[in-house]
């Protein structure tokens, strides 16, 4: 897996990739405060599509709102900047990932003194479970642990930390 592209889409500009950087006091650094997704890009024919694109950005933004996260972006804007980030990328297939998290501000644990910050990342990214899988197949089981509550911990959300 080659974990590089040549740009990420940051705050509404796409920047070179080397140049993506937060402060290292962001708040989403000593406290999580952070919200994500995993996209797969498939081609499919001649074309390129982000698997259920709309699904996963309205899911961003449950996290979001869950974590009282307000996106400074609409939904149609998200998925706007993640098929352009894509096609600057060049990319046919792969993996996207979209990152909200809390910026430089007060440090602390209240982060709604610190802004809130978007990026949009891409990379070319193989079969998941490598292309051995098909040919040989995947060891899985069923997990003995039982999911939390709803009422007792946020198990929908897609959160850093």
């Amino acid at each position: 897996m080659a974990f590089r592209a040549d740009t990420i889409w940051f705050d509404g500009t796409l920047v070179p990739w080397d140049d993506a950087k937060i402060h290292v006091l962001s708040h989403v650094v000593h406290y999580g405060s952070g919200a994500f997704e995993g996209m797969r890009l498939y081609r499919v024919g001649e074309r390129s599509a982000v698997f259920r694109l709309d699904d996963h950005t309205k899911r961003l933004f449950d996290t979001c709102k869950i974590y009282r996260c307000d996106l400074p972006y609409s939904a149609e804007e998200i998925n706007k900047a993640i098929i352009e980030t894509v096609h600057a990328n060049k990319l046919k297939e792969g993996y996207i990932r979209p990152l909200v998290f809390r910026g430089f501000g007060a440090l602390g644990v209240n982060p709604f003194t610190c802004p809130v910050q978007v990026i949009i990342a891409c990379w070319d990214w193989g079969k998941y479970l490598g292309d051995e899988a098909l040919e040989n197949g995947v060891s899985v089981c069923i997990s003995s642990w039982a999911r939390p509550a709803p009422n007792t911990f946020p198990s929908l959300a897609k959160a850093c930390g």
